[in-house]
């Protein structure tokens, strides 16, 4: 149990604390912006956290560092806001007052008509403003992703961050520098290692003390809806009305977002954010770097996290396919104890995994690739950026010395009712020569592996398809195929 106990959280809201008390489990931070504090500037567009109309920073302390991270306040519940530094768009300007760097850039080239979206994309890059000091081109789309404009289309705007960054923050030229200081001393003393418990006449709230104190309450709530970074439980909300207390947050449990890198792999906790999680997952597999930086959009990569991909058990979630094929284990824990096993097989039907009431996500752990592996992630989806995937493919080869399949992987997403091994195609591959027929008897297999179903976002045909020329893409690459591959015999079959 923790030694001390509280029954409210606190934060910052621009210039002001904020203590709180009796709210709602399921309450969110727009809803709270814009009807108990009337500030309107935050916008409500999708309320599912896909357009950045309703985009504020969020400030944290991150090993002794405030940072401020871009975040969509529809989906992000209020709960979740302890020790933190929330700003709205009201606040981003200077201490005088006057229009800030960000704001003075998006006038003068025009990056804004009808307005609506404008706040959430001022507030996305301000924070790329205070993180990045000399942002290229693709900094600033990547900042950009989740903010969706009808208007303008991105050129003035993307002119306004280059022509922004030529401003460096300052004391004198932005409220956040400025506080910055006293924000620290504020949020260090908000985090006072208290377990804290809302009550409400819509349900509980819970902020567990520490992860021993999270594996407790878990165990004595089996119930409870675990939330890390909102952007899944926010749609249950917002969408689809659901109730979900009692809930306990995690995502203020420095323990759960510890990142190691070594020469053993990669290990990561449950509570580490796609964001936090990029540089080592990247260094140690440089093939996930197209991947990862399409999940989402920069808020949602912000806020959301890889335990909590992998407990919400999707099967179009973009992270198990790759971390599959890796041969990637998963750490759970109910109560003291624990037990580790293959990704794979926490994934047992669609909307069930191997995890008993009680127990949770704690780490995932991701060996190394072998120096002779050769390892390929690719995403389908209606659009590139911002978007769920119709189809996620993770393809894991190694050729002895004769040119034979030694080991393989392949995995999928979007082609079953889970996350799933292609174990038919393996074995079409495994002990045979890497060469175009191996390669035309394992498409074949895929039909044996999978029958995927059609949806809104494609049909079975297309699914299966897709799935099968993603492993012409992959042979074709490994065998360092020229860019224009349309010339292959293979896709004369295909």
């Amino acid at each position: 149990m923790p030694q001390s106990h509280r029954s409210f959280i606190r934060f910052l809201l621009n210039d002001q604390t904020v203590e709180l008390t009796g709210f709602s489990p399921d309450l969110t931070l727009l809803d709270w912006l814009r009807i108990d504090r009337r500030l309107t500037g935050t916008k409500e567009g999708c309320a599912e956290g896909d357009c950045g109309a309703c985009t504020v920073l969020v400030g944290r302390m991150d090993n002794g560092i405030l940072i401020y991270e871009s975040v969509n306040a529809c989906i992000r519940f209020i709960g979740s806001l302890d020790a933190t530094h929330v700003v709205t768009v009201e606040y981003l300007n200077r201490p005088d007052s006057a229009l800030s760097a960000v704001q003075q850039a998006m006038v003068d080239h025009h990056g804004s008509q009808c307005g609506f979206c404008t706040p959430g994309i001022v507030a996305s890059l301000h924070g790329l403003w205070l993180a990045e000091p000399e942002p290229g081109e693709a900094d600033i789309e990547r900042a950009l992703q989740g903010n969706l404009c009808r208007c303008t289309g991105y050129e003035p705007i993307v002119k306004a961050a280059i022509t922004a960054a030529k401003t460096i923050p300052s004391e004198d030229n932005d409220r956040l520098v400025a506080a910055y200081g006293a924000t620290v001393a504020a949020l260090n003393g908000f985090a006072d290692g208290s377990r804290v418990t809302i009550e409400s006449d819509r349900g509980t709230t819970f902020l567990p003390a520490s992860v021993d104190d999270l594996a407790a309450l878990y165990e004595s709530h089996p119930d409870a809806t675990i939330i890390a970074g909102c952007t899944d439980v926010g749609l249950w909300v917002t969408k689809q009305m659901r109730d979900i207390a009692p809930v306990i947050h995690i995502g203020h449990l420095e323990e759960l977002k510890q990142i190691s890198l070594d020469e053993t792999g990669v290990t990561l906790g449950a509570g580490a954010s796609y964001t936090a999680a990029r540089g080592a997952l990247i260094a140690a597999f440089p093939q996930m770097a197209e991947l990862w930086d399409r999940i989402g959009g920069e808020q949602v990569r912000n806020m959301g996290t890889v335990g909590g991909n992998i407990a919400n058990g999707s099967p179009i979630g973009d992270t198990p396919p790759p971390l599959i094929a890796l041969d990637a284990t998963v750490t759970l824990r109910k109560g003291a104890e624990r037990r580790t096993l293959p990704l794979e097989a926490f994934f047992i039907d669609y909307g069930k995994q191997d995890r008993r009431p009680g127990e949770f996500v704690e780490s995932i752990f991701v060996p190394p690739l072998d120096d002779d592996a050769f390892f390929a992630v690719y995403k389908i989806s209606k659009r590139r950026d911002e978007d769920i995937s119709a189809l996620c493919a993770a393809f894991r080869v190694t050729l002895d010395a004769e040119g034979l399949v030694a080991s393989v992987r392949i995995a999928f997403g979007g082609m079953a009712g889970t996350p799933k091994r292609a174990k038919a195609a393996e074995a079409a591959l495994l002990g045979q020569p890497w060469v175009w027929e191996t390669i035309s008897h394992a498409r074949a297999a895929l039909a044996t592996d999978y029958q995927p179903l059609s949806d809104w976002r494609a049909s079975a045909d297309y699914r299966m398809l897709s799935a099968q020329n993603l492993m012409i893409r992959f042979f074709l690459e490994t065998c360092g195929a020229p860019a224009r591959i349309e010339r292959h015999p293979a896709l004369v079959e295909a």
